[in-house]
């Protein structure tokens, strides 16, 4: 033992764990780093951003044309928020591009009961029809 209390093969042995914890964090954040340039790469191709666009535009369309057949539900969506009514909406649908401002208002089950895309509001208050969902991140 050392005056310190501790062997000297412990030292060694934090030692060796701190420079692994540090490589696998540098490795980490490289292949973070790639990933994130071939995103970017990708996402700056104008073929994608023009389908991109098209996409967008087609949910837009998608979401006026279902408006009528789906606005109670944002109606209820809303009441329910207004009134802070956990119960009404715990039972809506979990589908969500919560990064994109979109929130399907449409009840648990929709797509696979009704075979209905998500349906909701987006950022700017238009209605907007999907497929898909996303995490909020």
């Amino acid at each position: 033992m050392n005056a310190g209390g501790t062997s000297p093969g412990g030292d060694v042995g934090q030692e060796e764990a701190r420079v692994r914890a540090a490589v696998a964090g540098h490795v980490r954040r490289r292949a973070w780093a790639e990933a994130e340039a071939v995103f970017g790469a990708v996402l700056a191709d104008p073929e994608v951003r023009r389908i991109g666009a098209l996409v967008e535009a087609e949910e837009m369309r998608s979401g006026v044309e279902l408006r009528d057949e789906f606005q109670v539900f944002q109606d209820w969506y809303e009441q329910a928020v207004a009134e802070g009514d956990a119960d009404r909406l715990t039972g809506l649908c979990a589908g969500k591009h919560g990064c994109w401002g979109r929130i399907c208002v449409l009840p648990a089950g929709h797509e696979t009961l009704m075979e209905e895309p998500h349906w909701g509001r987006n950022s700017e208050g238009r209605p907007i029809a999907w497929v898909g969902s996303a995490p909020d991140d």
